[in-house]
């Protein structure tokens, strides 16, 4: 397998990216914490908390200048400090990648199939699944796969991500900023793998969906609108 793709510039003003999340946001320690005691435990708590330890110098798996602090990064910052050991298509679980979309179709279309395998695996009754919508703004130089589905056959599989993770383990060593590549769940869609933060720019909730898991696939999808008081009556 050839290892070494073209390099080519990717300017997307949106890079779109669907993640599960709760509505309304909910804090774990509210569950549990005595309201007179929650800000000395939310300051235990950031004692251990890995993007804060990375701000503050403690840690440093990061590459030097790549720990954003501008508005939105928590979201970008997300995925290099909590998905350090989760496996992907373009990680073995050694360092964290972004994972976005060119169109909010293709983002929709790849985590619904991921959601379902997650769901069939844990065999749960239908439910609905609440998912938070990232847009960012995108600009770097990435390795491009694009239009070599033939010629990349192995990474670019449906149901075996050991190719793809040799060439993103094999490109994220030698310093690539990240892959572009054809969507592997949604025709005419491309996808993006990010390893360096500072390509990602703007970051914020764009909106919330509403996956309905009928306990055997995602049937339906809806946006979900918050009601908003005008008049009492």
């Amino acid at each position: 397998m050839d290892v070494t793709p073209p390099i080519t510039r990717v300017h997307w003003k949106h890079c779109w990216r669907v993640i599960p999340t709760r509505y309304p946001s909910e804090d774990l320690l509210d569950r549990v914490v005595d309201p007179k005691d929650a800000e000395a435990i939310q300051a235990l708590d950031a004692l251990t908390n890995t993007r804060l330890r990375l701000e503050r110098g403690e840690l440093n798996f990061l590459p030097s200048g790549e720990m954003k602090k501008d508005p939105g990064s928590q979201y970008i910052m997300a995925s290099f400090c909590y998905s350090i050991f989760n496996k992907s298509r373009f990680s073995d679980g050694a360092y964290g990648v972004y994972y976005g979309a060119d169109r909010l179709s293709t983002a929709v279309d790849e985590t619904c199939f991921h959601r379902e395998e997650f769901m069939r695996a844990t065999a749960e009754g239908p439910m609905m699944l609440t998912m938070r919508v990232l847009d960012a703004a995108l600009d770097g130089k990435l390795h491009d796969i694009r239009g070599m589905k033939h010629k990349y056959a192995a990474v670019y599989s449906a149901n075996s991500y050991s190719h793809s993770q040799e060439l993103g383990s094999h490109l994220w060593a030698k310093g690539s900023h990240g892959i572009v590549y054809d969507s592997v769940r949604h025709a005419k869609g491309e996808c993006v793998a990010i390893f360096k933060p500072s390509l990602l720019t703007r970051c914020h909730q764009e909106r919330t969906l509403l996956y309905e898991w009928n306990g055997s696939k995602i049937g339906k999808i809806y946006e979900l609108h918050e009601f908003v008081e005008i008049k009492k009556r």
